[in-house]
C-alpha cells in the first residue's frame, strides 16, 4: 500500500527532471501580429463594378462596409486609376468607421442600417440617399453581401431590400456581383 502512494510522487519527479534547463525571457523581435482584416467594397470603373479591399475594424459587418463605401474610392485606385461611385457620401463617413457598442447599431443616423434574417437583408439608407441609380444599388448590395459572407460563407444568394424608410425601395441580389 505504501508503494502505491509513492507512484504519483515518482511520476512527478520524473517529469520535472527531463534535462531541459529553465530559461528566462528570450527577446526575439516585436510582438506577434497578423494581417489586417479586409472587406471588399464595390466601386465603379468604366461602367462595371470592381471590388477593392479595405481594412476594417469590423470584418463581416455590412454596416461598417457600407460606411467604407460612402467614404468613396481612394485617389488613383483601380486598374485605370479612376474609380468612381454612384453612392453619395455622408457628412460623417470616415475611412475607418468608429466602433459601436453593439453590432447592428449605426455609429450615426447618417449611415445605413442593415438587418439580416438568413440570406435576406434589409438595408435602410440614411436621409437624402433615396432613388439611387441601378449602379448605386448594386454597389450597396454587393458591398453589404460581401461583408456579410466574410463570416458566414454560403452558396445561397443574398437578397437585399434597399429602402429609404419613407417609400422608395428596390430589391436586388448579389447573384451578379463580380468576384471578390
Amino acid at each position: 500500500m505504501k508503494a502505491l502512494r509513492s507512484v504519483p510522487l515518482l511520476t512527478l519527479l520524473a517529469l520535472t527532471s527531463c534535462g531541459i534547463p529553465a530559461t528566462g525571457v528570450v527577446e526575439a523581435g516585436g510582438p506577434a501580429s497578423g494581417t489586417l482584416p479586409l472587406t471588399p467594397v464595390y466601386f465603379v470603373e468604366n461602367g462595371a463594378l470592381v471590388a477593392m479591399p479595405r481594412t476594417t475594424e469590423r470584418p463581416g459587418d455590412p454596416e461598417a462596409a457600407l460606411q467604407l463605401l460612402m467614404a468613396g474610392p481612394l485617389a488613383g485606385e483601380g486598374r485605370s486609376g479612376r474609380l468612381s461611385t454612384e453612392v453619395p457620401g455622408a457628412p460623417t463617413a470616415a475611412a475607418l468607421p468608429p466602433a459601436t457598442d453593439e453590432p447592428g447599431n449605426p455609429a450615426s443616423p447618417d449611415t445605413p442600417t442593415v438587418t439580416v434574417k438568413g440570406d435576406a437583408m434589409t438595408i435602410r439608407l440614411p436621409p437624402g440617399m433615396d432613388r439611387l441609380s441601378e449602379a448605386g444599388v448594386r454597389q450597396i448590395v454587393c458591398t453589404a453581401a460581401a461583408a456579410y459572407r466574410l463570416t458566414r460563407p454560403s452558396d445561397a444568394t443574398v437578397t437585399a431590400e434597399v429602402t429609404d424608410g419613407v417609400g422608395w425601395q428596390v430589391t436586388a441580389s448579389d447573384e451578379d456581383c463580380p468576384d471578390r
